[in-house]
């Protein structure tokens, strides 16, 4: 099925000069086998585009220790790539509901890459497949709460 481009200019207030888009598409594609990822409006910092990444993550039945600690060990290799975890959460994982969500920024499109490429990232896959049943992963914008 093929996923509209997040640049067409009537769907998105990304710049048209924009070229990125086809990249992120081929990126979840690889690497959220099971998940999907979802687009909200891009945060610009001046001429840099960052990306803040809302990542949802399910375990395999009783393997909730092995998902915290593989995502323990992957999320140290943010820093070499310009990443930064902004939050990281816990449910209990029932009912449906995500065990973990994090919170994620990347200064642009081509760190994220980097990371999603890292070899100490792809060699671990095995042990992600055992450990994670679904991701989801959805662009986000993070905003300041208004004053009342």
């Amino acid at each position: 099925m093929e996923r509209p481009c997040w640049s067409d200019r009537e769907r998105s207030p990304i710049p048209t000069g924009h070229r990125r888009c086809r990249r992120r598409f081929e990126w979840a594609r690889r690497v959220f086998w099971r998940g999907g990822i979802h687009r909200s409006s891009p945060i610009q910092r001046g001429s840099a585009l960052s990306l803040t990444l809302c990542v949802l993550l399910w375990p395999r039945p009783g393997e909730e220790h092995a998902l915290v600690e593989y995502e323990d060990r992957v999320l140290q290799l943010l820093s070499d790539h310009g990443g930064t975890v902004l939050q990281r959460v816990r449910g209990d994982g029932t009912k449906g509901q995500p065990l973990e969500v994090q919170l994620l920024e990347f200064p642009t499109a081509e760190a994220l890459d980097r990371y999603m490429s890292d070899e100490r990232r792809t060699s671990r896959a095995a042990e992600r497949d055992q450990a994670i049943a679904r991701t989801e992963v959805i662009e986000v914008q993070v905003l300041q709460p208004s004053v009342r």
